[in-house]
C-alpha cells in the first residue's frame, strides 16, 4: 500500500467510523432498552461482566464468542478510565462494540480485496477503497451495527480468518475460525471453506500437471458437458486413491481439520446444533437464480474452487429452517470479493444506493414504530 493510499484510506475509515457514531447515539437515544434478540444477549453480556460465567440462558443457541469479547474489550476500559454503576456493560457500552467491529471489517474487506486482485494493475486504489467502503455498508450487515448482535463479529471473525488463509497462515487461520464459530456456529462452514481452497489448490497444480502431460485445457476451461463432468469425476476419484496426495492435503490443512474435529466433539455432547424453525425452502428459485449468477461472474475462478465455494454456500444458506436476510451476509461478501473490482460509477452507484437503503432502514426503526394489539411498548422494523 503506498503512502498516499495509506492516507487517504486512513480518512475514509476516520469518516466511515464517525458517521457510524453518530447514527449509533441517535440509534441508542431512541432505543435505550435492549430490543428483539438483545432482551437474551444485553443480560448474558452483563452476567459474564459480573464474573457469572456458570450462568447461561437456555434460550440463546450461540455460543459466548460475543459475550467474551465484550468482557475482554471493556473490563480494561472501565479498570483504566475508572468507571462504575450503570455504565458498566451497559446496553449502549455493549452496543459500542459492534462499531469497532465494523470498522475491523472496512479494514478487513480492504486487505482481502488487495490480496486478491494485487496482479491486476488496471485496479486503481480508488476503486478498492470504494469497493471496500460499499462492501462493509452493505445494509443487511451494517444496520446491526447498531444493536448488540453477533452479525458483526460474526464477520469479522470469518473474513480474518480467510485473509489469513490467503496468506498461507493457515494455524493463525484456524485460530481465527475457532473465534468465528463462538460467535455463530454454522461458522465451521467457512472454516471447511479455506480448507476447501488449499485442498483446491493441490488439485489445481495436480490437474495442470495431467493437462500438460496430455496438452489439454486447464480446470478453469473444462466444457460444462457429460464428458467434462466424467472426466472431473474421475481426475477425483484418482486424486483421493493416490496417497501422497492425501498426505499432502491432511499435512496442509491439519488447523482446520482440529478444529472440525472439536467443533465434532462439541456437537456430539451439546447433542447436536440449535436451529430456527421457520423453513425457507420456499426460495428454492431464488437459490437457482443466484446460483446461475455466481457461477457465471466468478467463471474466471478454477474449477475446483468453484465446487469449495458452491458447496460451502448451499450448505451455509439452502440448509437453514430459519429465513433470515443475515444469514447471507457472509456468502455474498465472500462472492464480491472475488469477482472483478467494478468501475467507479458502479462503485459509487452502489454505495449511493446502500447508503440510501442504510437511511431508509434507520428512518423506519427509529420513527416508524407500531405497537401489537397486546403489548403496549413500541415496536420497530428492522431486517
Amino acid at each position: 500500500m503506498e503512502r498516499f493510499e495509506v492516507y487517504i484510506f486512513t480518512a475514509l475509515c476516520s469518516v466511515n467510523f464517525l458517521i457510524s457514531c453518530l447514527l449509533f447515539s441517535k440509534i441508542t437515544r431512541e432505543q435505550r432498552d435492549p430490543y428483539m434478540d438483545e432482551i437474551f444477549h444485553v443480560p448474558q453480556a452483563q452476567k459474564y461482566c459480573e464474573g457469572k460465567f456458570n450462568e447461561w440462558d437456555p434460550m440463546i443457541t450461540t455460543l459466548p464468542g460475543l459475550y467474551l469479547v465484550s468482557v475482554g474489550l471493556i473490563k480494561p476500559v472501565v479498570w483504566l478510565a475508572d468507571l462504575k454503576g450503570s455504565v458498566v456493560c451497559s446496553t449502549a457500552m455493549l452496543r459500542f462494540i459492534n462499531l469497532l467491529f465494523n470498522s475491523g471489517n472496512l479494514y478487513i474487506i480492504y486487505l482481502i480485496i488487495c490480496r486478491l486482485h494485487m496482479k491486476d494493475k488496471s485496479r486503481s486504489a480508488t476503486r478498492r477503497m470504494f469497493s471496500a467502503l460499499a462492501l462493509s455498508t452493505f445494509p443487511v450487515l451494517y444496520f446491526f451495527t447498531f444493536l448488540y448482535y453477533t452479525d458483526a463479529g460474526s464477520t469479522f471473525f470469518t473474513l480474518f480468518m480467510y485473509l489469513m488463509a490467503l496468506y498461507g497462515c493457515h494455524k493463525a487461520a484456524a485460530l481465527l475460525g475457532i473465534c468465528a464459530i463462538l460467535f455463530r456456529q454454522t461458522n465451521i462452514i467457512w472454516v471447511a471453506f479455506c480448507a476447501g481452497t488449499v485442498v483446491a489448490q493441490k488439485m489445481d497444480e495436480s490437474w495442470r500437471n495431467e493437462s500438460k502431460k496430455r496438452d489439454e485445457k486447464s480446470p478453469s476451461q473444462v466444457p460444462l458437458t457429460i464428458s467434462g463432468a466424467m472426466k472431473v469425476v474421475r481426475f477425483l476419484l484418482e486424486f483421493l486413491k493416490t496417497p501422497n496426495n492425501i498426505k499432502a492435503v491432511v499435512l496442509s490443512t491439519w488447523p482446520y481439520i482440529t478444529v472440525a474435529l472439536v467443533f465434532v466433539a462439541f456437537v456430539v455432547l451439546n447433542d447436536g446444533i440449535v436451529v430456527g424453525d421457520r423453513s425457507s425452502h420456499e426460495a428454492f428459485p431464488g437459490y437457482v437464480f443466484a446460483a446461475w449468477n455466481f457461477l457465471d461472474t466468478l467463471r474466471s475462478k478454477s474449477l475446483f474452487w468453484l465446487l469449495v465455494f458452491s458447496t460451502c454456500l448451499v450448505a451455509a444458506t439452502v440448509p437453514q429452517k430459519l429465513l433470515e436476510f443475515r444469514y447471507f451476509i457472509l456468502p455474498y461478501l465472500l462472492y464480491r470479493v472475488h469477482i472483478p473490482v467494478p468501475s467507479l460509477p458502479r462503485l459509487l452507484l452502489e454505495f449511493g444506493l446502500y447508503t440510501a437503503v442504510n437511511a431508509a432502514t434507520v428512518y423506519i426503526f427509529i420513527y416508524k414504530t407500531f405497537q401489537w394489539p397486546d403489548n403496549t411498548a413500541a415496536q420497530r422494523f428492522m431486517w
